[in-house]
């Protein structure tokens, strides 16, 4: 419990903005699950509508910035695989 009105203001707050944060971790989940599923050759339009999500997101500090290059670094080499493989 807090001692002062200060302290349990900030608790209400990081109860509103850990909910709010869950909510777009999820749903960044969700998407990155959507990517995988593709295997060998997701859809373009996912994978940047996923790089956009991650740069929302790291934008407003949900994930940190290097961890966001490093996911839209991987999609994009994902993306780029699929491109340059051969269709059968």
């Amino acid at each position: 419990m807090a001692n002062t009105r200060s302290a349990s203001k900030r608790a209400r707050q990081t109860t509103k903005r850990t909910l709010r944060n869950r909510s777009v971790l999820t749903r960044l989940r969700g998407m990155q699950k959507g990517v995988s599923a593709a295997g060998a050759n997701p859809e373009a339009k996912d994978v940047h509508a996923m790089i956009s999500a991650i740069d929302k997101a790291a934008k407003r500090g949900i994930i940190h910035k290097n961890a966001a290059n490093r996911r839209k670094a991987r999609l994009n080499k994902s993306l780029g695989a699929a491109g340059s493989a051969p269709a059968a």
